[in-house]
C-alpha cells in the first residue's frame, strides 16, 4: 500500500535530518501503516506517493484554512510570480498587502512581513527589549510552541546547543491564572521586557485574564504580545483579539495569512514598530530584514487569502462543521464505552483529541492506533483541524472512519494494551531529548 513512500523514506532521512523539514511532520509523528510523502491535495483531500486518497485534517499545520490549491489563491499567485518574485527595491505589492491586514486588525498600526511565526514572534520580542531596555521574558507554559529562536527552545527538552544565559532569560507563567502572572513580576521587578502568549487555544478566557495581564503588563512596564498564528483568522476575521475585544501592543500573524503560502507578519503599535524603521531618534532595531520577506507571489496569496475571508462565511463554516465533528465523535465514543479514553479538545475551529490508555493517562500507543485506523478508513488526521473545504459530507465519511477506529480502540482497551492490534512503535511527542 505504501511501496513508494517506503522507498522514498530510506533516501530522505540519508538526505534530511529526521526524514522531514518539519518536526511535527517526521515519521516519529504518525503510526508505521501511514502514508510517507503527498503528492498533491485539491481542498481537504491529498493523495500520497502511492496515490492513497485521504480527507486530511490539520492542513499543513493549520496553515491551509481554506483549502488545498484553492483557485483564487493560485490564480493570484500565478499572475504575480509572472512578473517577478523578488526585487532590489520594495514592490507595490509589499504596501498593498500591509494596507490590507492592517483594514483587518483592528488598532495594528504597522505591518512587517516575514516568513514564518518563529521569526515574527522573534522580532517582537526585540522590540520589547530595545524598547524597555530589559532582558527577561515571560511565556505562556501552557502553549506549546513560540519559536525555533534560542529563548523558546532552550525551555524545552530539546535545549542541546542553547546557552544557559540564553536559557535562563525565559520565565513561564500559566494561562488563565493571572496570580503566576504577577508572581513574576514580584519576583523580577523591572526585569521582564515583554509577556507573549496565544490568545486561546480552545475555551476563552476566563475572569478578563487577558485584559487584566495586559494592565499588570502596563503597570510593570512590560510590552504585552499575542501570537495569533494559530487564532488569526479562525476565531474572528480580525483575529481573537478582536473576538476578545483587546489591543495588544504587538501580534503576530502566520500560518493560515496565505493559506498555505509562506507569509507571516508582526503588527502593532506604531511607536515599538518604528523603532525598526527610519523615523526613530532612538536605537534603531534590527527588526525584519529578510531576503524573502517581501516576496511578491507570497504576499499575492495573503491578498487573496484575506479577500475570501472577507468575502464568505469561513469562520462560520468552521464554527458549524467543527461543532457537528465534535458532537459526532463524543456519541460515538459514548456508544463503544469510550468516551473515557478518547474525546475532542479545544475550539470547533481548531479540534484535537486526547487519546488515553487504561489507566486513565495520555498514550502515545493508543494515539497510534486510533491514527492507524483513521489512516486504514481514508482519514489523515493528526488533529481534527477542520478547512473552509471540509464539506459536511466529508464530515460526514470523517465520523464513519471514526466509528470503526473506535471500534479497534475498544478492543485494545480490553486486552489491556496495543499489541497484536498496532503495527510498529508509538508514536513520540516532538520535544523530547533523545530520538
Amino acid at each position: 500500500m505504501y511501496e513508494r513512500s517506503d522507498a522514498l523514506r530510506e533516501r530522505a532521512h540519508a538526505a534530511i535530518p529526521g526524514g522531514a523539514h518539519t518536526y511535527a511532520k517526521g515519521d516519529d509523528q504518525y503510526p508505521r501503516r501511514a502514508p510517507g510523502f503527498i503528492a498533491r491535495g485539491l481542498g481537504c483531500r491529498v493523495w500520497d506517493a502511492d496515490g492513497n486518497e485521504f480527507i486530511e485534517y490539520g492542513m499543513g499545520l493549520r496553515s491551509v484554512l481554506l483549502g488545498h490549491a484553492w483557485p483564487e489563491v493560485v490564480d493570484a499567485v500565478r499572475r504575480q510570480i509572472e512578473l517577478g518574485a523578488n526585487f532590489t527595491r520594495p514592490a507595490t505589492i509589499e504596501l498593498e498587502a500591509a494596507e490590507a491586514l492592517l483594514s483587518i486588525v483592528t488598532g495594528a498600526e504597522m505591518a512587517k512581513f516575514t516568513k514564518d511565526g518563529s521569526t515574527a514572534n522573534d522580532a517582537a520580542l526585540r522590540l520589547a527589549r530595545a524598547a524597555t531596555g530589559r532582558d527577561r521574558v515571560a511565556y505562556c507554559a501552557d502553549h506549546p510552541f513560540f519559536s525555533t529562536g534560542d529563548w523558546f527552545i532552550g525551555t524545552t527538552p530539546m535545549s542541546a546547543g542553547i546557552p544557559k544565559a540564553v536559557r535562563d532569560l525565559a520565565v513561564s507563567f500559566r494561562y488563565d491564572d493571572l496570580e503566576s502572572v504577577r508572581r513574576l513580576f514580584e519576583e523580577y521587578p523591572g526585569e521582564i521586557a515583554c509577556v507573549i502568549l496565544e490568545a486561546s487555544r480552545g475555551d476563552d478566557p476566563k475572569d478578563g485574564f487577558l485584559h487584566e495581564t495586559q494592565r499588570l503588563c502596563h503597570r510593570h512596564g512590560a510590552v504585552f504580545i499575542l501570537d495569533e498564528c494559530i487564532t488569526g483568522f479562525r476565531w474572528h476575521l480580525g483575529g481573537a483579539q478582536r473576538l476578545y475585544g483587546i489591543t495588544p501592543d504587538l501580534s503576530t500573524f502566520g500560518k493560515a495569512l496565505g493559506n498555505g503560502f509562506a507569509v507571516s507578519a508582526l503588527v502593532g503599535r506604531r511607536e515599538l514598530m518604528e523603532l525598526g524603521g527610519l523615523r526613530t531618534d532612538r536605537d534603531r532595531v534590527f527588526l525584519l530584514s529578510t531576503t524573502h520577506g517581501g516576496e511578491t507571489h507570497a504576499l499575492a496569496a495573503a491578498i487573496a487569502t484575506l479577500g475570501v475571508y472577507r468575502r464568505e462565511p469561513v469562520v462560520a463554516h468552521l464554527e458549524r462543521e467543527g461543532t457537528r465533528l465534535a458532537a459526532g465523535v463524543a456519541d460515538l465514543a459514548k456508544g463503544h464505552g469510550v468516551e473515557r479514553f478518547v474525546h475532542t479538545v479545544g475550539r470547533p475551529c481548531n479540534l484535537s483529541f486526547a487519546t488515553l490508555g487504561p489507566d486513565g493517562a495520555p498514550s502515545q500507543a493508543y494515539r497510534a492506533l486510533f491514527l492507524q485506523e483513521l489512516i486504514a478508513r481514508g482519514v489523515l488526521a493528526p488533529s481534527f483541524v477542520i478547512s473552509y473545504s471540509h464539506r459536511a459530507a466529508d464530515v460526514d465519511r470523517t465520523l464513519e472512519a471514526v466509528d470503526g477506529a473506535l471500534a479497534v480502540y475498544q478492543r485494545a482497551l480490553e486486552a489491556g494494551g496495543v499489541e497484536g492490534f498496532l503495527d510498529g512503535p508509538p508514536t513520540k511527542i516532538v520535544f523530547r531529548r533523545f530520538a
